[in-house]
């Protein structure tokens, strides 16, 4: 028979198979049961790590803090603390969800509209190098969700859009370029996110295709990138009813149906595993969120999450409560000893394809003067300026308001967005360089008043900026127009035909849905620095667009392309 660590994705020599098998021959249950844990680390603070490394985790998902000497600190911590070697995982998804002290790449939605795939697998070089700096060993990263329910605010700009195709390509590329860089790659969200508009993290969610809709779209995508060698899926708290019921034989809904997928055996054993043959590692989605909890009481739901087929157990409120459940199922017989064995091994297969077990502290987390050395490297930066030009996307100018001149639209009212930070640790967006550059150029800026509205005689150009990137706990996209205008009465005014207007998104690419008539729109997909570096010389003809949406943006609405 032949040895599953052996096959892809895992592809462990006899060396590293014997590792596995005696680490997992001399842990006891507890220690067994830790490796199952991969816990959330906020900010820098030492204490809350060496708590959990007394619980002998897995691994360690960071959300690091704003400052990098602590931040390493904070890692090689957790790394000393650690006789197995300890995964660190991190979304590290470009755009917003980054770090301060890294290359500000563009996000998925953004890498897409490069069209491009030598500059995306350049960027994932550039990922899995500043990943390894910081000590980074598994990136939940490249979502192969598709935008196809636009209103949604969580897939959006995490996304490489809404076509198969293209969002396959795209992250093979990806995947390939990250592992072959020594870091490990995460498909994400199994079994496919998009077609719902609600967020998982507020409720769980429904793929509503049929299996043959399925296949053709998730089926084909999770097909490619098993082939190509992913090292582990993120089983999500969405659930695939068609799947379920064509296991089941039955027609008339049932409960079962709509049993996320983080929880369900017949859709991560038995289609991922049995039907698509997936070898690698299954984790979770993180577990505090809504679509899991209101599935099930938590003692109930932690061994099930592991029995039903997911390798390791993302994020606990509170880890040592988990761990205990976890335990108990254990003894209940809610977990098997059989499935314990198969997920610890499948951590351990992990930890040795990457070489964690051969690699000294230095290895795994390089001193910080070499960290800091690598951190927005002059051609990392130079990666990220080159996407972040050819990224943006003129959607639409039907009244050629473009290059924008001072002698012609020197007094511009701005309208604005409240932006949002993602992710704890990301840096907090604002759109204040690309204003201060217009200023340099010789635009006179005012905010929107209420008390003096835009008219010809006070104005010549209105500039809407708008879009947050995807954000859990968002809801929907939309525009609220009563909080740009101020009133309901500013809600009902539309000021482009007296005024020239342009509406600039720096996030979800959706916003023509809300603003069909708005003479010219632009998508630039996140407001990182080099985004806006770029966008200025466009706006004033310096450069051409070159972006090429990922998605429609005219959201089905012909109405909005005039």
């Amino acid at each position: 028979m032949t040895e599953p660590l052996s096959l892809s994705p895992f592809n462990l020599a006899p060396d590293d198979i014997a590792w596995v098998r005696a680490t997992l021959a001399r842990l006891s249950s507890t220690q067994k049961v830790g490796q199952l844990f991969n816990f959330a680390t906020f900010g820098n603070d030492q204490q809350p790590i060496r708590a959990l490394n007394r619980l002998q985790p897995g691994g360690m998902h960071r959300f690091m803090g704003p400052d990098l000497a602590e931040g390493w600190r904070a890692t090689r911590l957790a790394l000393e603390e650690n006789e197995v070697p300890l995964l660190i995982s991190g979304d590290i998804e470009g755009g917003n969800t980054s770090f301060p002290f890294i290359t500000p790449l563009p996000n998925q939605m953004g890498v897409a509209a490069c069209a491009d795939l030598d500059l995306t697998t350049r960027l994932a070089a550039v990922v899995a190098a500043e990943c390894r700096a910081l000590g980074f060993n598994w990136s939940y990263t490249p979502v192969v969700d598709l935008n196809h329910a636009f209103r949604s605010a969580v897939v959006g700009t995490r996304s490489f859009g809404s076509d198969v195709t293209t969002v396959r390509e795209q992250s093979l590329a990806y995947i390939r370029e990250l592992q072959r860089h020594g870091v490990a790659a995460t498909a994400k969200h199994w079994p496919g996110e998009g077609y719902d508009d609600r967020d998982q993290h507020l409720a769980t969610t429904i793929n509503p295709l049929s299996m043959a809709q399925w296949e053709a779209s998730f089926g084909a995508i999770y097909r490619a990138v098993i082939d190509a060698g992913v090292m582990s899926v993120m089983s999500a708290h969405i659930a695939l009813p068609a799947w379920i019921r064509h296991k089941r034989g039955h027609s008339a809904p049932q409960r079962e149906d709509f049993q996320p997928a983080s929880t369900s055996a017949l859709l991560t054993r038995e289609l991922l595993r049995d039907e698509l043959g997936f070898n690698g590692l299954v984790v979770s989605d993180a577990t505090t969120m809504a679509g899991i909890v209101s599935w099930a009481e938590r003692k109930e739901l932690v061994p099930s999450v592991i029995e039903n087929g997911c390798d390791m157990f993302l994020f606990s409120r509170t880890p040592e409560q988990d761990v205990q459940f976890m335990l108990d199922g254990l003894r209940s017989g809610a977990l098997s000893e059989q499935r314990l064995e198969q997920a610890v091994t499948r951590v351990l297969a992990l930890k040795a394809a990457l070489g964690l077990h051969r690699k000294s502290l230095d290895e795994r987390l390089p001193p910080l003067a070499e960290t800091e050395r690598c951190l927005r490297a002059p051609t990392h930066q130079a990666l990220a300026r080159q996407m972040a030009a050819q990224s943006i996307t003129l959607v639409k100018d039907t009244e050629q308001l473009l290059p924008l001149r001072p002698e012609r639209h020197r007094r511009v009212v701005l309208v604005r967005q409240p932006f949002k930070a993602f992710f704890p640790g990301s840096p907090e967006p604002s759109v204040e360089p690309l204003l201060a550059s217009l200023r340099a150029e010789g635009f006179e800026l005012r905010e929107f008043d209420t008390a003096q509205p835009p008219s010809r005689d006070n104005a010549d150009l209105m500039l809407y900026l708008v879009g947050n990137e995807a954000t859990p706990t968002a809801s929907h996209i939309y525009l609220d127009w009563y909080a740009l205008h101020g009133d309901i009465r500013g809600a009902m005014t539309r000021y482009w035909r007296d005024l020239p207007c342009l509406m600039i998104s720096f996030g979800q690419p959706y916003f023509l849905y809300d603003a069909p008539g708005v003479p010219a729109y632009i998508n630039t997909y996140s407001c990182v620095e080099p985004v806006q570096e770029a966008l200025l010389h466009k706006l004033l003809g310096r450069e051409g667009f070159t972006g090429v949406s990922p998605v429609d943006a005219f959201c089905g609405q012909e109405a909005a392309r005039f």
